[in-house]
């Protein structure tokens, strides 16, 4: 059998063989694309990366196409393997320009397919640190505090950027000088969004420290008069008639807080 394939194959022409050699290529590519799909999904979900990602934005796009995250990936891998393949059989049938534009193509391909897999897991991280940090602020009830989640995200989704841009050859330099630019610009803008918060937080740690009140006394902060269910580093709660008032600390400290003794 193989013997006859064999003499089948030398009595073809040379564009004929080239053709068949890059017609073989093609169907391997496709198999070997479609395990590699196969195995990468098999893969992400025995590492319970489909529950990683249950809740983020891009989890909840994939499934309004009818797909997954984990879909994706797999999708992802198994189509790098084809277009390998695809780019060797159009080499092997002469569609290229030259062997030198082949090469080049076979370093910027994985360079390329790194690139997206780090912008595809770079907005998974940020979705879910936004998740995250959200969830561990929650109970810090100060119109700040809720831009921090978003805040880690973007700068997770800006790190992602620029290892991606850096895979695809962009400069050092000019990568570095994007990211200064950012850590000075967050800086510079968390310094203006968090004053308020800083200075609570300042506040917070002085009255937890000092203890002028402490839960159940009855006090009169800022025309609110009830009992203290609660200090913490930003806020004290305090409760009158069945409500509930959030003052911030720094207001405690700047107009002060009157102990109404028993």
């Amino acid at each position: 059998m193989l013997v006859a394939v064999r003499e089948w194959f030398s009595g073809l022409s040379l564009p004929e063989q080239n053709l068949t050699i890059a017609v073989g290529v093609l169907l391997a590519g496709l198999v070997l694309g479609a395990v590699t799909a196969w195995l990468v999904r098999r893969i992400l979900m025995v590492l319970n990366v489909d529950e990683a990602v249950e809740g983020t934005p891009f989890e909840r796009t994939a499934r309004r196409l009818g797909s997954s995250t984990v879909r994706i990936l797999a999708w992802l891998c198994g189509l790098f393997v084809f277009v390998v393949a695809a780019m060797y059989a159009a080499g092997t049938l002469e569609l290229l320009p030259s062997a030198e534009y082949l090469n080049a193509l076979s370093i910027f391909l994985p360079k390329l397919f790194v690139a997206i897999l780090v912008i595809i897991v770079g907005i998974l991280l940020g979705d879910k640190a936004e998740l995250f940090v959200g969830e561990q602020l929650r109970s810090i009830k100060l119109p700040e505090v809720t831009l921090i989640p978003s805040l880690v995200k973007f700068s997770i989704f800006y790190i992602a950027g620029l290892i991606a841009l850096s895979q695809l050859g962009v400069a050092t330099g000019a990568l570095l000088v994007l990211l200064a630019a950012y850590a000075f610009g967050i800086v510079f803008l968390s310094g203006l969004a968090f004053k308020d918060l800083l200075s609570s937080a300042a506040a917070g740690i002085y009255l937890l420290l000092t203890e002028p009140y402490s839960i159940g006394d009855e006090v009169e902060i800022d025309g609110n008069r009830g009992i203290v269910q609660e200090v913490d580093v930003f806020v004290t709660y305090v409760e009158s008639e069945g409500e509930e008032y959030m003052i911030p600390n720094r207001k405690v400290l700047r107009d002060g807080a009157m102990r109404v003794r028993g």
